[in-house]
């Protein structure tokens, strides 16, 4: 996306400027105050509007479905996917207590990851703190009974996941015939946002859809905060080709979880030192 900068002693006529530059249906992605010696000055990002909803269209999910439960009755399951410390479980809870996310519905929690004591400590305790259901599956004939229980108050089940090893197919295959069992509707492929695309597309061939297991959906990001330049994470996101409905930019629960196109379309094109006090348009 060819975005450019413009500078001007005020926010008008920097957008006439953008507009003859970049055509009439110019898009401003940001907008800030400069000040130096000669006074302040209005500067803004702007790019020519078919080409932000270009990018827009390729990062952006479908609506979730309203409301949220199958026509069986059945919650709606969202499963989160990823390697080990990609920030699976904090996302989980993220999604699980972020208030109005997803409207009136009564989200769940439900873990396969019994690998990691830790983890399932810290569910249970967001689970607690929250007040939302919680539950725990070591094998698949547990499926089944788990779903009923949750299915009693919630419209949504989050799924946490254990991390992929490639050394250990064994573990990986009971884990993905766990998830398969649950059926979810989504599956979230959590990345951190500091990962090299090249390594970020020979991941995802790992969560690929196969004949015996679903595959990811969905991409979601995680820890903005550490990456310079949120351009590089824009341009990641393109390269998964994976529609993107959230990012992460830090550990706060549920602070830190942001709509996805948005978030990376504000960053696109941005250097490091133009980050920190840029403002939406």
């Amino acid at each position: 996306m060819s975005a450019e900068r413009f500078r001007g002693l005020d926010l008008t006529r920097v957008a006439d400027t953008a507009r003859r530059s970049l055509g009439d249906d110019v898009m401003i992605l940001h907008t800030r105050t400069v000040r130096n010696r000669a006074g302040a000055h209005v500067e803004v990002l702007a790019a020519p509007g078919r080409e932000v909803e270009m990018v827009r269209a390729r990062l952006s999910a479908a609506p979730l479905p309203d409301p949220l439960r199958r026509g069986d009755g059945r919650p709606f399951v969202l499963a989160l996917v990823g390697p080990t410390g990609a920030g699976k479980t904090t996302t989980a809870a993220k999604l699980a207590v972020r208030r109005g996310l997803f409207g009136s519905s009564q989200p769940g929690l439900l873990t396969i990851d019994t690998y990691r004591v830790g983890g399932m400590e810290q569910l249970s305790t967001y689970a607690e703190l929250a007040q939302v259901p919680f539950e725990v599956i070591y094998d698949v004939q547990e499926v089944s009974a788990a779903m009923k229980r949750l299915s009693a108050t919630c419209d949504l089940v989050i799924v946490d996941t254990p991390g992929r090893s490639p050394a250990a197919a064994e573990l990986t295959e009971h884990w993905r015939t766990l998830l398969d069992a649950l059926r979810p509707d989504e599956v979230h492929l959590v990345l951190p946002a500091s990962l090299r695309p090249d390594l970020a597309i020979d991941l995802a061939r790992g969560y690929r859809t196969t004949r015996a297991h679903c595959g990811a959906t969905h991409l979601l990001l995680t820890k903005l905060d550490e990456v310079p330049r949120l351009s590089g994470v824009t341009d990641l996101a393109l390269s998964m080709d994976m529609p993107t409905r959230w990012v992460t930019d830090g550990q706060g629960v549920p602070a830190d979880l942001k709509t996805g196109v948005p978030r990376l379309l504000r960053g696109y094109g941005l250097s490091a030192d133009a980050e920190v006090d840029w403002l939406t348009a």
